[in-house]
């Protein structure tokens, strides 16, 4: 039974490691080449603009490093590129991406990355399964537009996804998106830690409280206050503003809100096509993504949360600032 059970799990990953190779080469050579510029978290690449095909370099390493979850609060997270969430990758329908992966030397875990915009055996994480100080390539083709989560998969896959491994990728589709005024990226997660929430010092990992589904700490881009003061999203009167809304969990489902305002368009679980209009709270499941838009006509401190509203009281809690003039036939205090 054992050696079934290794000849299968053999011929899977050689299938899936074929499968990607096909899909690399096809057309891979006539393509022009790009270098994928990166953005992060909250902000995004600017639109491609460009109607045509092309083979687009993305390059992503994994790494260990010590950062700040909340004020006097340390943890140890793993990311991609540096940062927590990972970086906003932006490529269009059509394209060839020859992914990267890079697992830093320093690093003391073996990591990957499934992409949940590819099609095919493991969203390339059996591929790109990677040791430290070594590197990974795979090509795939982006078939569907949309805008996906990327994450680590290495197993225990709950604990990297917990420390740190995602992001997100939009592949837009071939005519592009609409035109906006703002773009910003907001990917939410939980952090499970020993101890109580604000307790100073280094937070450990608490792979119970995740089992529990009990997280210390629900945030918006990696840590507490994130997008609160100078981290806070700007915009003015008049403009439309467009939020990239990632949630990776990796448990809770996230009841995504802007207090003050109504989503004109909600572009739900990654889908471009067919939006819901005049949206209060859009439910984003974990492992999914939604986008949102809308038009601002006062000005003032609008307020992102998570209507599961406890949860602001674990950090999930951010501002857009928007600065003009007042609107007083949209809001006018009379007495």
């Amino acid at each position: 039974m054992k050696v079934k059970t290794l000849f299968s799990v053999a011929f899977m990953l050689l299938a899936a490691v074929g499968f990607f190779a096909w899909v690399g080469k096809l057309h891979a050579q006539e393509l022009p080449v790009i270098e994928a510029e990166l953005g992060f978290a909250p902000r995004v690449t600017p639109p491609l603009n460009r109607n045509y095909e092309a083979r687009v370099i993305v390059r992503l390493e994994s790494t260990e490093f010590r950062g700040e979850l909340s004020k006097g609060v340390e943890y140890d997270f793993w990311g991609y590129n540096g940062h927590v969430p990972g970086p906003f990758v932006r490529v269009r329908e059509g394209d060839t991406i020859e992914f990267h992966f890079k697992n830093s030397e320093t690093s003391k875990n073996t990591h990957t990355v499934d992409f949940h915009s590819m099609t095919g055996p493991c969203g390339a994480a059996c591929i790109l399964m990677t040791e430290p100080g070594k590197e990974s390539v795979v090509q795939a083709k982006a078939i569907n537009p949309g805008l996906y989560v990327y994450h680590c998969a290495a197993p225990p896959i709950p604990v990297h996804i917990a420390n740190g491994l995602y992001g997100l990728i939009l592949v837009e589709p071939k005519e592009g998106l609409t035109k906006v005024d703002r773009e910003y990226y907001v990917m939410q997660s939980e952090f499970y830690t020993e101890g109580s929430i604000g307790a100073q010092g280094l937070a450990a990992f608490s792979s119970q409280k995740g089992m529990d589904e009990n997280p210390t700490y629900v945030v918006f881009n990696g840590k507490v206050a994130a997008l609160s003061g100078d981290g806070a999203l700007q915009a003015k009167v008049g403009e439309t503003v467009r939020l990239f809304v990632g949630n990776i969990g990796p448990n809770l489902v996230s009841s995504f809100h802007v207090i003050g305002e109504i989503f004109d368009r909600v572009y739900r679980e990654g889908s471009l096509l067919d939006p819901n209009r005049n949206v209060q709270t859009t439910l984003i499941p974990a492992g999914a993504a939604s986008t949102v838009e809308f038009k601002i006509e006062v000005p003032g401190d609008f307020t992102l949360v998570d209507h599961s509203i406890f949860r602001i009281n674990k950090g999930a809690l951010g501002t857009l600032h928007v600065e003009g003039p007042e609107n007083p036939e949209i809001l006018n205090k009379i007495q």
